[in-house]
């Protein structure tokens, strides 16, 4: 509990900076092209599209769903994943990009995680909205369920700070955990029900494990606001498996924090 409390006065105290460094750290991502930030939006809709081209008109797979159009269906699943995805391995790699924040200068190693979690969610918060904006261009305005929206986006914005706490540690002690995480992303795009919905799966033991991951329950979430119009109440299961997801990181944070902190700085 005391560390939870070193934490969150670190987060309080350096609030300022943190949202400087949010910022700093968006800047620099884009630092350098001639497209400036227009790559932000660029790059996800040249993904979009492929997949829309490859299951649409290749494989002729990408039928309505729930009597929506399939290119809705898929953006509705794959903006948070670009968050997510992006999140996963800057999350491990945080504190080693940042190593001069630990090794030069005095600064909190906790809030890290928070500041390049809150670049990357600035990003993903304007995809939302121009998916919004495609929505109601295509007939289907903003509705109630629209309104448990942030509800997603504060549990996403949870699960990856705390797992950037828990795996920037690592990362900073081995560069092979971050390989490892790497090449981990495809596996995960593929197991998570991005572009295809779990609950269509026959086999209840492999239905259930798959709804057990926490991408799959964020992907699902934007869908149940957007396509499925179902209230986060209403799989109380599934939002159980997430807080107990949510509660082994933050363990698996704090204990990381007290046995690698002093450690790093000589490692970097």
């Amino acid at each position: 509990m005391s560390q939870i409390v070193t934490i969150l006065k670190e987060h309080w105290e350096y609030r300022k900076q943190i949202f400087k460094l949010a910022k700093a750290d968006l800047i620099k991502t884009y630092r350098g092209a001639a497209l400036g930030w227009s790559w932000a939006i660029i790059k996800p809709t040249i993904t979009i599209f492929v997949y829309w081209f490859a299951f649409t008109i290749g494989l002729r797979s990408g039928k309505p769903v729930n009597e929506y159009p399939f290119f809705l269906w898929l953006i509705a699943g794959l903006i948070p994943w670009f968050y997510m995805s992006d999140m996963i391995v800057a999350g491990a790699n945080c504190i080693r990009k940042y190593n001069y924040l630990v090794t030069k200068m005095k600064y909190p190693v906790s809030t890290i995680p928070t500041f390049v979690n809150i670049s990357k969610l600035a990003i993903t918060l304007i995809l939302i909205v121009i998916m919004i904006i495609i929505f109601a261009c295509l007939g289907y305005a903003p509705d109630i369920y629209l309104l448990q929206l942030p509800i997603y986006i504060i549990l996403a914005f949870l699960l990856f700070n705390l797992w950037g706490f828990f795996a920037s540690f690592l990362g900073a002690i081995s560069k092979d955990f971050i390989n490892l995480v790497k090449s981990f992303i495809t596996a995960l795009f593929w197991l998570s029900g991005v572009l295809w919905n779990p609950n269509t799966v026959t086999i209840g033991w492999v239905r259930k494990f798959l709804n057990l991951n926490p991408i799959t329950f964020i992907a699902n979430g934007f869908r149940n606001c957007f396509i499925d119009k179902v209230w986060i109440w209403e799989q109380p299961k599934r939002l159980l498996y997430f807080v107990i997801i949510l509660v082994i990181l933050l363990i698996a944070g704090l204990w990381a924090y007290k046995k690698l902190r002093k450690d790093i700085p000589d490692v970097l």
